[in-house]
């Protein structure tokens, strides 16, 4: 037996033991708790465009360039102040002559919805990007849409994610005070089709942590735009679904992804090309390295970027195989891996292993609204010499579009398509008009007359131009005209998202309050400092190309945007059979 004293040792280890085990438990878990990073909350306070906007302040006489940002601040680039809302009131455009619909009331509300578009989640340490073409093409402008030479550079790539999270926050507090059916993403999530820049984009609607910086992770531990974040999440009880744009599969939604593209998302040497911008053929003339920011500067610094010429040797970065290029069908099976809903977010409706990515789906069981989503971007093998931002069908899509409109006449069933790329609203020959070429399955005007054959169409929602426009179609009878209806840039100034409110009328039309929406952001966090260099890169680049009066076609239906937001009510003649289905149907008002 041994003595006593070895028996007070043992114990004494033994409770030495717990209380360090349980001690040190305790700090790893306490350190854990402290390691997890915090989010960025908004604003307690949420305002529509309907009761403030966000004024740009007048241009500095100063001129710099569009990457000297440490300079913003100094010339005064970037200011901007709280004005008055905007509304355009009630649009009758497409109403018989003479309508006022002034003793009009609304009955009940049918939908309620949102539109997110061109977010442009942007990996700015890629090294496949286009960036030193903005530096090439500024003094000439004209030659590209303002918007294009910002998403191959702007010092807004830095925040691009912070920005989409202070919107689903905003969301999240809109729909506290008035439930949200659903909401949709117009396209354009990616700013060119990375796997790293499609996951950050899901996993901040799931809420995740987001590390927001790819290769070496420069920066992670001091520079804003670079350290990881908790994201905040959509509000569980609001499903969402997807559109694709032209971004989401195209490099730098232009060039369709080949070989030399492929190699060079992954590569740790940044990639050396030709002026896309004048011949998307360049792209095999290594005549310029196009840059990198260096996520170690507060200002992200432009590097390796330049004439080729110039350098001794190829610049380099950290390779990340995170950055690979999805393919179409790769992106599309990304949505399948959320926590969010529904698990697919629209794919999951259609067999997502062929990469058609156009669907269907009802969104409130008890209101007769089919919402088409429809994938209007071009063919990656349609042989197109151009840069690819025109709008598109192929044969099987056309066909699809055709029985869907036909279905929801038939089924009696009010609809809206929601596509990319908005009809009518570009100039014939524009990068983002409707393609002429005689692969497309149909012309613009046989689309339009195609759409106007059946009443029971409303609306067309789309994103691309990063402007926040509304065009009226006529038809040849009241009930077969309908709305057009754009959602703007989530990245570029005015870095808005859009509300739907579908109303029944007393008197068998339907009206559509659209209303722009600037995310609530709180002074101080990441997404604060994006709007201020938003407004900076508007004032900077948009010297020949006004975006708030951009109407290409002179349509007299497409109104100014003095600050960039556009709302209005947009009324919409019923046919008889339609207005007698609905009659008693949605919330009554007041409830």
């Amino acid at each position: 037996m041994k003595p006593l004293h070895e028996h007070k040792k043992f114990y004494l280890f033994l409770l030495t033991g717990i209380l360090f085990f349980s001690l040190t438990g305790y700090s790893t878990s306490n350190a854990q708790q402290q390691s997890q990073p915090a989010g960025y909350p908004i604003t307690s306070d949420v305002f529509t465009t309907r009761q403030r906007t966000v004024e740009p302040g007048p241009k500095p006489s100063t001129v710099i360039l569009l990457d000297e940002v440490s300079k913003y601040k100094q010339y005064g680039y970037g200011d901007w102040k709280y004005g008055k809302g905007i509304d355009d009131g009630k649009r009758t455009d497409i109403m018989p002559a003479g309508y006022t619909g002034t003793s009009v009331v609304k009955k009940a509300k049918l939908l309620n919805f949102f539109t997110i578009s061109d977010i442009h989640i942007t990996d700015k340490e890629s090294p496949s990007q286009l960036i030193y073409l903005q530096q090439l093409v500024y003094p000439s402008i004209g030659k590209a849409p303002w918007f294009f030479v910002t998403s191959i550079y702007s010092p807004i790539m830095m925040y691009t994610t912070q920005v989409l999270d202070s919107a689903v926050q905003t969301i999240n507090a809109l729909h506290k005070k008035s439930p949200v059916d659903f909401g949709i993403s117009l396209g354009d999530t990616c700013n060119s089709t990375q796997y790293n820049e499609l996951r950050w984009y899901i996993d901040i609607l799931d809420g995740k942590v987001i590390t927001p910086s790819s290769g070496a992770h420069a920066g992670a531990d001091t520079i804003d735009y670079q350290k990881p974040y908790k994201a905040a999440g959509l509000d569980r009880t609001i499903p969402w679904y997807q559109t694709m744009g032209n971004h989401d599969h195209f490099w730098i939604g232009s060039i369709p992804v080949n070989d030399f593209l492929r190699k060079s998302y992954i590569s740790d040497t940044i990639i050396a090309a030709g002026d896309v911008l004048v011949n998307p053929g360049n792209i095999n003339k290594p005549d310029y390295y196009m840059g990198v920011l260096d996520g170690s500067t507060p200002y992200g610094t432009i590097i390796g970027a330049g004439p080729v010429g110039k350098f001794s040797s190829p610049p380099k970065v950290v390779a990340d195989p995170d950055r690979r290029s999805l393919l179409r069908t790769e992106w599309m099976k990304e949505f399948f891996n959320t926590s969010s809903n529904p698990v697919g977010h629209g794919f999951n409706l259609i067999n997502a292993n062929n990469g058609f990515a156009c669907y269907s789906f009802v969104p409130k069981s008890t209101v007769p609204i089919k919402v088409i989503v429809l994938d209007d971007t071009q063919r990656e093998d349609d042989g197109s010499v151009d840069i690819h931002g025109h709008g598109f069908l192929d044969q099987a899509r056309w066909n699809w579009l055709k029985k869907e409109l036909a279905d929801g006449q038939a089924a009696n069933q009010l609809m809206i398509i929601a596509a990319h790329v908005p009809i009518g609203v570009e100039a014939t020959k524009s990068e983002m008009g409707w393609w002429l070429d005689p692969q497309n399955a149909v012309t613009l005007p046989d689309l339009v007359k195609e759409l106007q054959k059946h009443p029971n169409f409303i609306m067309w929602i789309a994103g691309h131009r990063h402007l926040n426009t509304v065009k009226a179609f006529p038809g040849p009878t009241p009930e077969q005209g309908f709305w057009q209806v754009e959602t703007s840039s989530l990245r570029d100034f005015p870095q808005q998202f859009r509300t739907f409110e579908i109303y029944l009328n007393s008197d068998n039309t339907i009206s559509i309050i659209t209303t722009n929406v600037d995310p609530a952001v709180k002074e101080g966090t990441p997404a604060a400092k994006s709007r201020s260099y938003a407004v900076a890169a508007q004032q900077l680049v948009n010297t020949k190309v006004n975006i708030f009066t951009n109407n290409p076609t002179n349509d007299p239906s497409i109104k100014p945007m003095p600050t960039g937001s556009y709302n209005a009510e947009l009324v919409k003649q019923l046919s008889p059979e339609m207005a007698d289905k609905i009659k008693n149907l949605g919330t009554p008002q007041g409830k």
